[in-house]
């Protein structure tokens, strides 16, 4: 009985081995049978993502072909209207040195004629000369036989008459070769003139007394401010500019009606607000260092101008001085474009007089640089001009044309009288100058001087439309109590020289700042 419950159990047991085995098997073979589903299905993903990416790349590649093709096209355009703009200037060229060629013929047939005229002239003055004599010798036989003279006193009193008569021929023929040759000489300037301008016509340029800053958040405005408005004090101080925000906009304006000021601090708020830091230190480094960029800026824009007027040998003081031109305005004209375009009318007119055009051009480029240093020199900026061209060892002839041609001194070449021609020509085209503007420029400027001849004032900036005037003195030379007696003596010296509309308020400040760095 036990062997047989012994068998029975081993019989079981192997039983649920086989069983246990046949079950694992067919698991394992489901699970390999999932694996091979699922790889099948990775590898048609992998099949449709490499299909999509070819797709991709094909669409690119024929994208890039086409940007290609368009830009090669865009190129051979481009190509094509600089091709047409040679051939035009060549056509126009042509058409300019045909016009001269037809000059140049009737100028020689004129001399023709006029040599012509005066050999007729010499004729008829040899034959009126046989006439005088063969009259001369009548008379005397006549003389002879009435009144019994001597041959001597008759030649006398026969040559006293004959020059008289001679004399008064003459001075009718030389008054009329006179007229004519000032008409001929009027027409020809008028067509020299016309012809300038025909071939130069400038831009008329108003500049405003604002520019913007935007920033890059709202959230800036109250660090740009600063504690009860310190950091906007000290950064009006060091410019001279009035900061104008509005709390409905991004953006901040400065207001000022010298547009190197304004440039200047443009280009130093904008510092500050790509740096992020804002107090008077920064302040006052960042406007020293807009300052330094500014002075590179106006050698970049003066080399600029010379350049492109095809000049040379120019110092570098006098290429900064040409650059300063742009930030300048003569009765809300610009100045550096004032100037480049009396450069090219006096060139034009020197070609037309066969006189040195480049010299011209230097010229008119320069005739009023006297007006860059009117703010530490002072006199008209015509002498003032002339002298900074004597130091920098321009030409006697440039000098003198600078010099004349408002009238100042006698003009003692052709170029002085070109030079008078091509700036009147600029300033009197209708529109070019504001004169409105320009007296508005004029008492701003001159509040500022009066400021500045006090004794310790340090810097004086008018500021809100000519309606304020901040001075800034020295505080180890002008003490509280002379502060006081300052501001009154400015007021006072303001209503007795200058005319304004309403009033204006002026603020002297006295301050002393101790600086330390902490390293």
């Amino acid at each position: 009985m036990s062997t047989q419950i012994i068998i029975s159990i081993l019989i079981s047991t192997v039983c649920g081995l086989l069983i246990g085995y046949a079950i694992r098997a067919m698991l394992a073979r489901w699970q390999a049978l999932a694996m091979e589903r699922q790889a099948a299905a990775k590898l048609q993903e992998a099949d449709e993502e490499s299909g999509r990416r070819l797709r991709e790349a094909d669409i690119k590649a024929r994208s890039e072909i086409v940007k290609a093709r368009e830009a090669f096209a865009e190129t051979m355009r481009e190509r094509q209207a600089a091709l047409q703009e040679y051939d035009d200037r060549i056509a126009a060229r042509e058409a300019d040195i045909e016009r001269k060629m037809h000059v140049i013929e009737e100028k020689e047939r004129s001399l023709q004629m006029v040599t012509e005229q005066q050999r007729e002239t010499a004729a008829a003055f040899i034959r009126r000369e046989d006439d005088i004599e063969a009259k001369e010798r009548e008379a005397e036989r006549t003389l002879r036989k009435i009144a019994g003279m001597t041959r001597n006193d008759a030649l006398a009193e026969m040559r006293e008459s004959v020059k008289e008569q001679v004399n008064a021929e003459c001075g009718v023929f030389f008054r009329r070769r006179y007229e004519e040759a000032k008409n001929e000489a009027d027409r020809k300037a008028a067509e020299v003139v016309a012809y300038a301008i025909s071939r130069y016509c400038g831009v008329h340029s108003g500049e405003g007394m604002t520019s913007t800053v935007t920033l890059p958040g709202a959230d800036l405005k109250g660090r740009i401010i600063g504690r009860d408005g310190r950091n906007v004090r000290a950064f009006e101080a060091a410019t001279g500019v009035t900061l104008l925000m509005d709390s409905t906009s991004d953006a901040i304006v400065i207001s000022c009606f010298n547009p190197i000021r304004r440039e200047i601090a443009k280009r130093a708020l904008t510092a500050l607000v790509e740096d992020g830091r804002f107090h008077p230190a920064s302040i006052e480094s960042a406007v020293k260092k807009a300052q330094d960029d500014f002075d590179v800026k106006l050698g970049e824009i003066g080399y600029k101008a010379v350049t492109e007027l095809g000049l040379e040998g120019l110092s570098h003081k006098l290429v900064q001085a040409v650059g300063r031109l742009a930030y300048r305005s003569s009765y809300a004209q610009n100045l550096m474009e004032h100037s480049i375009e009396v450069a090219n009318l006096m060139g034009s007119m020197a070609d037309e007089l066969k006189l040195d055009s480049a010299l011209a051009r230097r010229i008119g480029l320069l005739h009023d640089i006297g007006k860059t240093l009117n703010d530490s020199s002072m006199g008209p900026h015509a002498r003032l001009g002339a002298e900074l061209l004597k130091a920098e060892g321009e030409s006697q002839i440039l000098v003198n044309a600078v010099a004349a041609h408002h009238g100042d001194v006698e003009a003692k070449s052709a170029y002085a009288l070109l030079c008078s021609a091509a700036d009147a020509i600029s300033a009197a085209r209708p529109g070019a100058r504001n004169e409105s503007t320009a007296i508005y420029y004029e008492r701003l400027a001159q509040m500022e001087d009066l400021a500045k001849r006090h004794k310790g004032v340090e810097s004086a900036f008018a500021i809100k439309a000519g309606h304020e005037l901040r001075v800034s003195v020295k505080a180890d030379k002008v003490s509280e109590d002379e502060a006081v007696i300052m501001a009154r003596d400015i007021c006072a010296e303001i209503e007795s020289v200058l005319t304004y509309p309403g009033q204006i308020r002026v603020i002297v400040i006295r301050e002393k700042r101790f600086v330390e760095y902490a390293r």
